[in-house]
């Protein structure tokens, strides 16, 4: 995809429902903090699983850093609820059912598209997007790439 959101870009503004089915409205986090929008393919699968109880075990260091962390894939908000209790996740995530955020963005999708994408989006405390970081098969190297750039 060439509309793909790249580092230096402004993050584009938009709104999901969270586990609990509350609307999360980006335009009121953008520009107020750092941030960390990790795009996944799917609830509770091994890679995405490992992903998230890392950016879980290491929640506490992007706090104390002032970066809100939010989780995106397109399952439905039941199933961010089981994922959520079974995993014990402290931060929120995000359903995007109809991949309208993911196509905004312009994560690509893995396997001729079969698989939705694993990337990572790092946001600085001005909107701006300073990482990028794109891998299907290292989900702990999200965790990693997304610590050392908000410093």
């Amino acid at each position: 995809m060439t509309n793909s959101i790249q580092v230096g870009d402004k993050c584009p503004p938009f709104s999901l429902p969270n586990q609990a089915g509350e609307m999360v409205h980006m335009s009121e986090i953008i520009g107020k903090s750092k941030l960390v929008l990790f795009f996944y393919p799917k609830d509770d699968t091994p890679g995405c699983t490992k992903e998230a109880c890392e950016f879980r075990d290491r929640y506490a260091d992007f706090l104390a850093k002032d970066c809100i962390v939010f989780g995106i894939s397109s399952d439905s908000v039941d199933s961010h609820v089981g994922f959520i209790e079974k995993h014990s996740l402290p931060y929120d995530l995000l359903s995007d059912p109809k991949k309208e955020v993911r196509k905004l963005f312009g994560v690509p999708g893995n396997l001729f598209g079969l698989i939705p994408g694993r990337v990572t989006y790092i946001i600085d405390e001005r909107g701006i997007v300073i990482g990028v970081f794109n891998s299907q098969l290292d989900p702990i190297g999200h965790i990693d790439a997304a610590f050392k750039l908000i410093g």
